[in-house]
């Protein structure tokens, strides 16, 4: 038995979460037992005093970075260079190379966990990009990140990327994808192998989830493929979708119609779809057709959206708009999909987008996009012992601190966290009734070892970049200083 006390905890009521001022939390076998004020513990009971902090669920990120931070190499480019990033079409034919070995990406994947719990994640949905892969993940390197993921005690939804193509930038700069769908398909079987390993495994805090990449760059076929393995395994699918222009128009050269068309023929257009982004509907500005068709689809067959607002704005798009997806009854989870996985830095992000967009200062407030990094993220996963601090829900928790003076003064402790603090002050995290986080520091966890090493990777994924561009530019070329080097 331990017992967590904290000026505030974000308790849940049945219906909502409420605010508990000087309240505690008994957590027993990995499970909440108990939430109210503070009692006197008995004898023998761990007592936890957290005393300026919110203590609140654990952060849902079903979007989470798995990799070492490449928007500090492609969010600031041209359109050209931001096609330029993607594979040469000459690179692709020649046939691509492994940027990293597997002892590597393992490396990666504990580094980047690592960022999740001190960002204050304790469920996450990992995603790496495979621009440093020979294809895609494979059934071994996704063992290797069970393992990690089980070793830190972060709770995962996990399973290897595939894809039929990979989208590529033509000799003349125009994008294109390269096809091989055997690679594909052999991606898809190891992914259905390492969903059955993990359900043999019978770890709760390790599920399966089948992850196909992009939807330009996976064939009709695949993606029917991957329905009906969804069905017959019971797991979710995530699939990123209706987040750019360029993806519609390589689906329109395929001649495979607009994306919601695709979901629907090869049935994946319901409850276990999981959509990060979602921004390219017929609702958006990019699109032109005004109309909420497609939100209100989305809304009927209960697809959940992953939000980015941090890392959407970043590549230079926006939902339009929060307030309109949840009207339309849309259930909207969080994603970070980027470094710094900060969900704090991105709720913040999100509610003063929202502002903008709307010219109101009440049209996505912080309370909106708490729920969507808690309740609504559970709801996506089909879990309601998460995302919620109530008697019965796993133990998972963070306490973020209140009392630096470089917040400012304490009013709300949810609207001061979100508008003058980030993530970075997690002080305290459980998964499951473990502390993985303590007093801003992951037990075992040699940070200036990591820290080291992982510069050492990024140095080398960065010069790979060089390798696969289609003029043969250097690093020095592609990402120049922000000021020019005296």
């Amino acid at each position: 038995m331990i017992r967590l006390r904290a000026d505030h905890v974000l308790a849940w009521a049945g219906a909502d979460h409420v605010l508990l001022r000087d309240g505690e939390v008994a957590v027993d076998g990995g499970r909440i037992v108990a939430v109210g004020p503070r009692t006197t513990a008995a004898p023998g009971v761990e007592v936890v005093e957290l005393g300026a902090a919110l203590l609140m669920p654990g952060l849902i990120d079903l979007d989470a970075l798995a990799d070492i931070d490449h928007a500090l190499l492609d969010s600031f480019g041209d359109p050209q260079l931001a096609r330029d990033l993607n594979w040469s079409q000459r690179y692709a034919a020649d046939g691509p190379r492994e940027v990293f070995s597997r002892a590597e990406k393992a490396f990666v994947r504990r580094y980047a966990f690592v960022q999740l719990l001190l960002h204050g994640v304790t469920t996450a949905m990992p995603i790496a990009a495979e621009t440093h892969s020979g294809w895609a993940e494979t059934y071994d390197e996704a063992v290797d990140m069970a393992d990690e993921a089980r070793a830190l005690g972060l709770r995962c939804y996990l399973g290897p990327s595939y894809r039929s193509g990979v989208n590529v930038v033509r000799a003349d700069g125009t994008a294109a994808v390269w096809w091989d769908e055997a690679a594909g398909r052999a991606g898809f079987d190891g992914a259905v192998r390492f969903a059955r390993l993990l359900r043999e495994r019978g770890d709760d805090l390790l599920r399966p989830v089948l992850l196909p990449c992009r939807i330009e760059t996976v064939t009709d076929e695949l993606l029917t493929a991957t329905a009906e393995a969804a069905r017959t395994l019971d797991v979710k699918v995530r699939l990123h979708c209706l987040q750019g222009v360029g993806e519609r128009a390589r689906l329109a050269e395929q001649g495979r119609g607009d994306p919601l068309s695709v979901l629907a023929r090869t049935g994946l257009l319901g409850g276990r779809l999981l959509v990060p982004h979602g921004i390219h509907l017929d609702a958006h500005s990019s699109v032109g057709a005004g109309t909420d068709r497609d939100l209100a689809r989305l809304a009927a067959h209960q697809v959940s959206v992953i939000h980015c607002p941090l890392t959407s704005a970043r590549y230079g798009s926006a939902m339009e708009t929060f307030a309109r997806y949840r009207a339309a009854g849309v259930n909207i989870a969080l994603g970070t999909d980027s470094f710094p996985p900060d969900l704090v830095r991105g709720m913040d992000f999100g509610v003063n987008l929202a502002k903008v967009q709307s010219g109101r200062l009440d049209t996505a407030t912080p309370a909106d996009y708490v729920r969507a990094a808690t309740v609504a993220g559970a709801r996506a996963l089909g879990r309601a012992d998460l995302g919620r601090i109530a008697p019965g829900a796993q133990a998972d928790l963070v306490a973020f601190a209140l009392d630096d003076l470089r917040d400012g003064v304490l009013d709300d402790p949810v609207r001061t966290l979100l508008n003058n603090s980030s993530a970075r002050a997690a002080r305290l995290s459980m998964v499951a009734g473990r502390v993985v986080v303590r007093d801003g520091r992951v037990p075992g966890v040699d940070a200036a070892a990591l820290r080291a090493r992982a510069q050492e990777l990024f140095g080398r994924m960065k010069a790979g970049y060089g390798v696969r561009d289609r003029r043969g530019r250097s690093p020095e070329h592609l990402f120049p200083p922000s000021f020019p080097l005296s």
